[in-house]
C-alpha cells in the first residue's frame, strides 16, 4: 500500500479479526483456506463500497482506513451483514483520531488503540470508540466505561446495534498501572514473552536499566488478563529493599491476611513482580507459592534472572532501529507538535543503543534543541538525558539515576571491575579482561547476569550508554591513570603480535582479532598521542597500518601514520615500517612525488639499520613510485628480489615477482606475465599469504584475458573474489570486478558488462 493513499488528518481506523479462528482451522481442516478467502472478499466488497483503504491484512485480520466517521460504521455492518452465512464470526473495532503517515504506513496512539477496541469485541460485535460514536448518527448500545488492554484510562465504548454479547474482554480484575502513552512497537517481543508465559509457570524478563522491562511486562500482563480468572496484579518492588517484605507486598495487592501460598492454592491468578533485583534472596518463597499454587503464574522484572528450577528467562532486548525512530518521533512530537523526524533522530537512536528511557528523555530535548543539537551533545549522554515525566519513578527520570540503582546493588568487587570494564571501547575477550582489569571469570559472569554486561559468544561488551557511566566510575579510583596505560599497552602488544601472525600465515585469525578490536586499538592510539607517547604511538601505527588499509581504512591509516611520522625521528623498524606505509598510502592516493620522497627515505634508514627484510619491501614500493621511468623501477625490483631472497622473505618476494610480471604484461609478453603470476601465485601459498595471493590471481586473469583464454581467467576471477569477499579487501572486491567487466567486453557480453559497472562503482565508494 503506497502511503500517499491513504486519508490523512482526521481518520477512522477500522480492525477485524475472526473469534476463535484456531479452532476453526481444527475443526474444519484443509476447507479453512476457502471460507478464509470468501471472508476477505466479503470484506473487501464491503469496505471497499465505502471507500475504504486496505492499509494491512494478517492472517485473518483487516486494517482498514476511511476518511468518514460514517462510512467506517456503515462498512462494518454491511460486512457483518455479508458474514451471515459464510461460516465464521468476525469482532470488529472502530477508533477515530488523528492519523500521521509515513514510509511504513500509519502511526500514532490512535492506530493501537482502534486494535485494542477491537480485541475487546466478540464474533459478530461492533464496537465503537466514543471519538466516533459521537461523529455518527447511528443506533448504538453504551457499554459503558472499559479499560483496554493497552493500559491507557478508562474508554468509553459504544456498541454498533442492540444484539446481546457476553461482556467485552476488556481488562478487569487487575490494578495494572494506567499508562500515560502507549506502548511503541515490541510487537516481537510481547509475542515471545507472552508464549513463554502461557506455557510456563515462571518468567523472568531480564535486561540492563533503561531497556523498557517493566513497560513490556506490563503489556504482556495485559494481553494474558483473559486466561486469569481471578487476577493479573502488579505488585511494584522497587521500594522494598528486605527479602522478607516481599511476601507482605504481594499479600497487600490481593488483600490476603492470612498465608500467602495457601491463600492462592485454589485461585487462577498472574503476579507481575515488578523490580525483583534487589530482594533476589526471596526467591525461594516465590517457589513455594508456585508449589502450593499450581494455577498461579509468576511475570518477573529482573536485572537478574532468579535462579529457581522452571523458571524462564527473556532477556529484554534494545528496540529494533525502526521502533526506537518511531518512538522518538512520538514522543518530540508530544513534547512540540510541529516537530518533523530528520535524518540525526536515526543517529541519535543509534548513539543510545536503541534504549527506550534513553530515547525518550533525549526525546524531551526537542523543547529547547533541535535533534541535530541533541546528536551534537551525546558525546556527554548522561549529562543530557536528564529531567524526565514528573510522574515516573525518581530512578527513571534521568538515566545516570537509573544506572546508578543498578551500581547500588553490586557488591565492592563487582562495582571495580564493572568501572574498570569502561576502558573497553570495542567490548573485549576473557583474555583482555583478565590482562587488563586483573578481573575473574566469577565476577564477570554475574555482571553478565545482573544485566550490566553484554555477552556474544566469546566476547563481552558494555551498551555505550552504560559505558560512560562505568568510565565516570573508573575516574573515581586512583588506580585509573594505571589502568588506561595497562589497556593501551595490551593493545599495542596484540597489534605487534598480529603483525608477526599475519606475516607467518595465520592471516585469517589476526584479520578478524584485529577488527574485532579495532574501537580498542584506536582508544589505544589516542592514549599514546594525548599523553605523548610518541614511540608507542609509532610503533601501533607501524603495526597495524596495512591491515586498515585491506579493509578500506585509507584515511585512517593515512592519518595515523602521518602523525607518528611528524611526531617522532629517532631511526627505527617502527619508523622505516611507517615510511613505507606511508610511501604506499600517499601514491596509492595520487601523489606520486610525495610517496617517491617518502619511499626513498624509507630505502635509505632501512640501509642504515641493515635490515634486509624491510629494504627489500621498501625498495619495491619506491618501484612502484618510479613506475613510469621502466628502466629504474625495473632495476629497483630486481635489488628488492634480491633483498627478499637473501631475507627469506617469501611474502616480499611474490610481491616484487608479481610487480616484474607486470611489467612483462605492459611490454606485451602476456605469456610471461602468466609465468610470473603463477610464480608469485606459488611464493604466497608457501608463506600462507593469502591476501596477497588473491591480488596475484586478479593479476594472472588480466593476463589470460589478453591470450584469450577466458575460461581460465574466469575461473581465476572466481577465486579472486572469493578471497576478497572473505577477508573483506573492498579495493580488491572493486578490481576483480573491472576485470570481470573487461572480460565481458572481451566476450562482447555489452549488457553484462553495463550492469557490472554499477556494481563497481558502488564497491568503489569506500565512504
Amino acid at each position: 500500500m503506497r502511503p500517499q493513499r491513504l486519508p490523512a488528518g482526521t481518520v477512522t481506523f477500522l480492525f477485524t479479526d475472526i473469534e476463535g479462528s484456531t479452532q476453526l482451522l481444527q475443526r474444519l481442516g484443509d476447507s479453512y483456506d476457502a471460507v478464509l478467502l470468501e471472508h476477505r472478499r466479503l470484506l473487501r466488497a464491503a469496505f471497499q463500497q465505502r471507500d475504504g483503504v486496505e492499509v494491512d491484512t494478517q492472517g485473518d485480520a483487516f486494517f482498514y482506513a476511511f476518511a468518514r466517521a460514517s462510512d467506517a460504521v456503515a462498512a462494518a455492518r454491511e460486512g457483518q451483514h455479508a458474514l451471515k452465512d459464510a461460516g465464521v464470526r468476525v469482532r470488529m473495532g472502530i477508533h477515530t483520531g488523528e492519523a500521521r503517515v509515513t514510509d511504513e504506513g500509519y502511526v500514532g496512539i490512535d492506530v493501537h488503540r482502534a486494535a485494542r477496541i477491537c480485541a475487546t469485541a466478540h464474533g459478530g460485535q461492533v464496537v465503537l470508540s466514543d471519538a466516533t460514536a459521537r461523529l455518527v448518527n447511528v443506533d448504538v448500545h453504551d457499554l459503558g466505561e472499559h479499560r483496554l488492554k493497552d493500559l491507557s484510562a478508562p474508554q468509553h465504548l459504544y456498541q454498533l446495534g442492540h444484539d446481546d454479547f457476553p461482556p467485552l474482554r476488556s481488562l478487569r480484575f487487575t490494578n495494572l498501572p494506567v499508562q500515560a502513552t502507549a506502548l511503541v512497537g515490541r510487537d516481537r517481543e510481547c509475542r515471545e514473552a507472552g508464549s513463554l508465559l502461557r506455557d510456563h509457570r515462571l518468567v523472568t524478563l531480564v535486561g540492563p536499566a533503561g531497556t523498557g522491562k517493566t513497560r513490556l511486562a506490563l503489556q504482556v500482563a495485559a494481553d494474558a488478563t483473559a486466561d486469569f480468572e481471578d487476577g493479573v496484579f502488579w505488585v511494584p518492588l522497587a521500594s522494598v529493599r528486605d527479602a522478607a517484605l516481599v511476601e507482605p507486598a504481594i499479600a497487600a495487592v490481593v488483600g490476603i491476611k492470612e498465608h500467602l501460598a495457601n491463600s492462592l492454592a485454589s485461585k487462577r491468578a498472574l503476579f507481575l513482580l515488578d523490580n525483583f533485583e534487589q530482594v533476589v534472596d526471596a526467591a525461594p518463597r516465590l517457589a513455594e507459592v508456585l508449589g502450593t499454587a499450581p494455577a498461579v503464574k509468576l511475570l518477573v522484572t529482573s536485572r537478574e534472572r532468579l535462579s529457581l528450577s522452571g523458571e524462564w528467562e527473556y532477556s529484554v532486548p534494545s528496540m529494533v532501529h525502526e521502533e526506537a525512530v518511531v518512538l522518538f518521533t512520538e514522543r518530540a512530537k508530544a513534547s512540540r507538535n510541529d516537530f518533523e523526524q530528520d535524518d540525526a533522530v536515526a543517529q541519535i537512536c543509534t548513539r543510545l543503543d536503541g534504549l527506550p528511557l534513553a530515547i525518550e528523555l533525549a526525546a524531551a530535548r526537542v523543547k529547547v534543541l533541535t535533534s541535530a543539537q541533541i546528536l551534537e551533545r551525546l558525546g556527554r549522554r548522561l549529562d543530557l538525558l536528564t529531567g524526565g515525566a514528573r510522574d515516573v519513578p525518581d530512578r527513571q527520570r534521568t538515566l545516570r539515576s537509573t544506572i546508578d540503582w543498578s551500581y547500588e546493588l553490586l557488591t565492592g568487587a563487582e562495582r571495580e571491575l564493572f568501572a574498570r570494564l569502561g576502558l573497553f571501547s570495542a567490548g573485549w575477550t576473557l583474555h583482555a579482561m583478565e590482562a587488563v582489569c586483573e578481573g575473574d571469570i566469577e565476577t564477570l559472569q554475574s555482571l553478565v547476569g545482573k544485566s550490566l554486561v553484554k555477552q556474544a559468544g566469546e566476547r563481552f561488551a558494555l551498551l555505550e550508554t552504560i559505558r560512560e557511566y562505568a568510565l565516570e566510575r573508573l575516574g573515581d579510583l586512583p588506580q585509573q591513570p594505571e589502568m588506561v596505560d595497562r589497556h593501551a599497552g595490551f593493545f599495542l602488544e596484540l597489534a605487534e603480535e598480529a603483525a608477526l601472525g599475519i606475516e607467518s600465515g595465520d592471516q585469517e585469525t589476526w584479520i578478524s582479532k584485529l577488527k574485532d578490536e579495532h574501537g580498542n586499538l584506536h582508544a589505544a592510539l589516542d592514549h599514546f598521542v594525548r599523553s605523548g607517547a610518541t614511540d608507542l604511538e609509532l610503533r601501533l601505527v607501524a603495526a597495524v597500518w596495512e591491515p586498515w588499509f585491506l579493509r578500506g581504512l585509507w584515511q585512517e591509516s593515512r592519518l595515523g601514520l602521518d602523525h607518528a611520522l611528524r611526531m617522532t625521528s629517532a631511526d627505527s623498524v617502527a619508523r622505516a615500517t611507517a615510511l613505507r606505509g606511508a610511501a604506499w598510502l600517499t601514491w596509492r592516493q595520487g601523489d606520486l612525488q610525495g610517496s617517491r620522497l617518502l619511499a626513498e627515505q624509507a630505502v635509505q634508514m632501512s640501509r642504515k639499520l641493515g635490515h634486509a627484510r624491510l629494504l627489500g619491501r621498501s625498495l619495491r614500493v619506491l618501484a612502484v613510485t618510479v613506475w613510469g621511468d621502466a628502466p629504474q623501477s625495473t632495476a629497483l625490483l630486481e635489488e628488492s628480489a634480491d633483498a627478499a631472497q637473501a631475507s627469506g622473505d617469501l611474502a616480499g618476494l611474490a610481491r616484487v615477482t608479481s610487480n616484474l610480471a607486470l611489467r612483462q604484461h605492459e611490454a606485451g609478453n602476456h605469456r610471461g606475465a602468466v609465468d610470473g603470476h603463477t610464480r608469485a601465485m606459488s611464493l604466497a601459498r608457501q608463506a600462507g599469504d593469502q591476501i596477497w595471493g588473491a591480488v596475484y590471481v586478479l593479476n594472472l586473469s588480466e593476463a589470460e584475458i589478453r591470450l584469450g583464454e577466458y575460461e581460465r581467467a574466469r575461473d581465476h576471477l572466481t577465486e579472486c573474489l572469493r578471497l576478497a569477499r572473505h577477508f573483506g579487501v573492498r579495493e580488491l572486491i572493486v578490481d576483480a570486478v573491472y576485470c570481470v567487466i573487461d572480460l565481458a567486453v572481451s566476450l562482447k557480453d555489452y549488457g553484462w558488462s553495463a550492469a557490472l559497472i554499477g556494481v563497481a562503482q558502488r564497491e568503489a565508494d569506500f565512504g
